[in-house]
């Protein structure tokens, strides 16, 4: 069945807790200055020498493999901080107060085969407004996977296991696809309203762009500039590429998916006052446990919860405020949903294993 939390506070306790929780944001956003500025940066400089060392020892992989394994470690860790450090935080807003031309939301582009424009437009929107409110947050299940009681069951759904897993392989792909696939651009009947705030031309045209200046940038011009060592590059760069995409996929599905998120229906949240809003995105995330450098490797989306009460708040700040978020919680009797990274991604296959299946008996929605 769906998680289900039925004895949700009164809006005189959740306008209490909201208050609470907005003095987290306004103590942190005082904080905010030339220290994040310096962090942001210093984090673009290891990325941008990650990727150049790597760029470096994997064509020497044509001499000695141990080097072209290392080479692909150091291009993994440049796209892992790229995308999800620097790409998603800085798309987020987080960093446009520095007024930086590169470093803001409106310019940055991240190196993966998805359209920066494309993901703002659904994540930064439509999964931040509508989280886990089924038939609104695409997001949940992508589309793919059937993930709650609250969604029909289709014979596909019994091999949904080996589709995560092919969606995680192929993860920035499945990223690129998302709008296209929601606006039914390629499949399926048109739909009669849209909010698109493009044409189906241009996005298909972003679509196909950006996948292709991806394709050549990865697989053929660094391959073609490194000749005599093609094949090493090639490789080096697909399996840097997988590493990222598996890394991406595994944090996001833990920050979504584990076993105690709870999901909603739209009729439920009709009107929502701020409390209710914060109290939804708490109960429809999850948080991860773990040391500085696992943080920062995630995008400090191991603070899942805090990233979606304070999206805009720059993420360096999260684990100080998640310790602050979790006793709020506790005050008011919210449960917060925290765990290791073993035993969270443990709980995210089981959910997905266990929707595989047909529910017995009446489907019900989780009271929002």
């Amino acid at each position: 069945m769906a998680n289900t939390f039925t004895t949700r506070p009164d809006s005189e306790t959740l306008d209490k807790f909201a208050a609470e929780l907005n003095h987290v944001r306004e103590h942190a956003m005082e904080q905010v200055g030339e220290a994040d500025a310096k962090y942001i940066r210093k984090i673009i400089r290891i990325q941008r020498l990650c990727e150049i060392s790597g760029r470096i020892s994997i064509p020497l992989g044509f001499f000695n493999p141990l080097i072209w394994v290392i080479g692909v470690l150091f291009l993994s860790v440049s796209k892992i901080l790229n995308n999800m450090e620097i790409g998603h935080n800085v798309m987020h807003g987080q960093y446009d107060w520095m007024n930086d031309p590169n470093i803001n939301s409106r310019n940055f582009d991240w190196d993966n085969a998805g359209d920066s424009n494309s993901w703002k437009r659904y994540h930064n929107h439509e999964h931040h407004t509508y989280t886990n409110i089924i038939g609104k947050d695409r997001d949940f299940g992508y589309g793919l996977l059937r993930l709650s009681d609250d969604t029909r069951w289709k014979p596909k759904n019994i091999w949904q296991f080996f589709t995560y897993l092919t969606l995680a392989t192929f993860f920035e792909f499945g990223i690129a696809y998302h709008e296209v696939a929601g606006e039914r651009i390629f499949m399926g009947k048109r739909k009669k309203t849209s909010s698109l705030p493009i044409s189906r031309e241009q996005l298909k045209s972003d679509f196909f762009g950006k996948i292709g200046r991806q394709f050549f940038k990865d697989y053929i011009f660094w391959p073609l500039l490194c000749f005599p060592a093609f094949l090493y590059v090639l490789t080096g760069n697909l399996a840097a590429n997988l590493i990222r995409n598996l890394w991406t996929n595994t944090i996001i599905f833990c920050g979504h998916f584990t076993e105690d998120i709870h999901t909603f229906k739209m009729s439920d949240c009709k009107d929502e006052t701020q409390g209710q809003w914060y109290y939804r995105q708490i109960l429809g995330s999850s948080n991860l446990e773990g040391r500085k450098w696992f943080h920062i490797m995630s995008g400090h989306l191991s603070c899942q919860i805090e990233h979606h009460l304070y999206p805009d708040v720059p993420a360096m700040h999260y684990p100080h405020m998640a310790k602050q978020v979790e006793q709020i919680c506790k005050k008011y009797n919210i449960p917060y949903n925290t765990g290791s990274f073993p035993k969270q991604l443990f709980t995210v296959w089981q959910r997905i294993i266990k929707h595989s299946f047909p529910t017995k008996g009446k489907q019900t929605l989780a009271n929002a």
